[in-house]
């Protein structure tokens, strides 16, 4: 009787604990990329409805990395204008929530008005008009960030399907200094003068633009992924040779993999992903400015990286820029100790971390045999074992058989650095989606 009583005193403590840590969950703030499980949906919303409370898992269904300040916008920024940026969600929910980012600007940026909407689908600025709507930021309809920060906005209901364009449309009244951009979208984006950014209709919308600007997350509450895969790269992850608007960036293509994949029935854990490249970004070196411009892989890891909303993997695809934009010879040994660097902040934050191999670049104007060399050195080490939890060897994947150092011609989109859209998709199929499960291991 004794045993059986000390049973069930301990089953009732761990019921109280399971309780306890279900309370404290609920009511964590989605800040930092901790998940929220339930939208705070008791503040007023510009819907018909009055939403209940939404069940699931935070996401990450699209990001982009600041990359710097908007030449041009260094002293009105985009004052009296309305911007709205057009995203691809790879994976939906039921509850979106943006970030939005001020750290290239110089003064406080002012944002009176905010909104989110499903896009009609056409390219073009129009929105479905019964999903427009209204953001608020701690209960607010304008939101000031300071120079140098961010902010998340509230949880909106919004049904966000996967592989959908959203809206996000955002309003500055007051000159705000340089504008946070993230310049090579691939992606065509709206600006219309005034305050338009509830208009669904898109035709104030007679401004194109190639940038991304203050968006840098879209987040998504729901049941349909567990976790976020941070794809973390220079202009090849970036997808700057891609076909403008067909979202053929080799991330983009990876997610419609995973997606098809669990909905066949393979057992695959449930994670989105999330491109976190950069044109011409490096492992060790950064531009200039305070805060710098294209921030080092190593500077801009935390941020871009490891603060993603419920991250689990981060995939790195980082180095070749390290050897052409460096005007020695650059050391394969420092570059390995960089992406070890990257490995092991990664492993403390318990993530897991699948490693590419650099890809080729003869025929490309910073092509030497001594860079050639360079490459082929980190190559060896990357498949070796002892920088990354699993590698995928895109150097493989897309080289010439004929002249390995150079990529195939049709994986080549004309300048022998850069893969055509048909490169791309063919580094998503050589991606093992298997290594995306598990964890990081212990020692390298």
């Amino acid at each position: 009787m004794t045993k059986r009583r000390g049973y069930a005193v301990l089953t009732a403590l761990i019921a109280l604990v399971v309780a306890v840590s279900a309370v404290i969950y609920g009511t964590v703030t989605a800040d930092g990329g901790t998940p929220r499980a339930t939208a705070d949906d008791n503040r007023p919303r510009h819907d018909s409805s009055a939403a209940p409370a939404s069940t699931g898992t935070w996401v990450g269904a699209w990001a982009a990395s600041p990359v710097g300040g908007e030449p041009g916008t260094e002293t009105a920024g985009l004052a009296g204008r309305s911007v709205r940026n057009v995203v691809h969600a790879n994976t939906g929910g039921t509850t979106a929530r943006i970030t939005l980012s001020n750290l290239y600007g110089q003064s406080p940026l002012t944002l009176t008005h905010a909104s989110i909407a499903l896009s009609t689908g056409n390219g073009s600025a129009a929105a479905d008009p019964r999903t427009m709507r209204r953001l608020t930021f701690d209960g607010a309809t304008s939101v000031v960030i300071p120079a140098g920060g961010q902010v998340v906005s509230d949880a909106a209901r919004l049904a966000v399907p996967d592989d959908s364009d959203v809206l996000v449309t955002t309003y500055t009244p007051t000159p705000s200094g340089p504008v946070t951009y993230h310049p090579h979208a691939r992606q065509i984006s709206y600006v219309a003068t005034g305050d338009r950014t509830e208009d669904a209709t898109g035709t104030p919308y007679t401004e194109q633009t190639p940038y991304w600007r203050y968006l840098t997350a879209l987040d998504v509450l729901g049941n349909e992924a567990d976790g976020t895969v941070v794809v973390f790269g220079d202009s090849i992850t970036d997808g700057i040779t891609s076909t403008t608007g067909a979202n053929h960036r080799w991330p983009d293509r990876l997610a419609d993999r995973l997606r098809s994949a669990l909905r066949e029935g393979r057992r695959l854990p449930r994670y989105s992903v999330v491109n976190e490249g950069i044109s011409g970004n490096q492992v060790l070196a950064s531009g200039l400015g305070r805060p710098a411009e294209n921030e080092s892989g190593l500077g801009r890891f935390a941020r871009d990286a490891l603060s993603r909303t419920n991250a689990k993997v981060v995939v790195i695809d980082l180095g070749v820029n390290d050897i052409l934009r460096n005007p020695r010879l650059a050391d394969p040994n420092q570059i390995i100790t960089g992406l070890r660097t990257l490995v092991a902040q990664a492993h403390a934050r318990g993530l897991k971390v699948v490693g590419a191999t650099l890809t080729p670049f003869k025929g490309h104007r910073g092509y030497t045999s001594a860079r050639e060399a360079v490459r082929r050195q980190i190559n060896a080490q990357i498949r070796s074992g002892t920088v990354y939890d699993a590698v995928v060897d895109f150097d493989k994947a897309l080289r010439d058989p004929y002249d390995p150092r150079r990529l195939r011609p049709d994986y080549d989109s004309g300048d022998h650095l850069h893969p055509s859209d048909r490169g791309f998709e063919r580094m998503a199929e050589v991606f093992d989606l298997n290594a995306l499960t598990g964890g990081g291991k212990a020692e390298l």
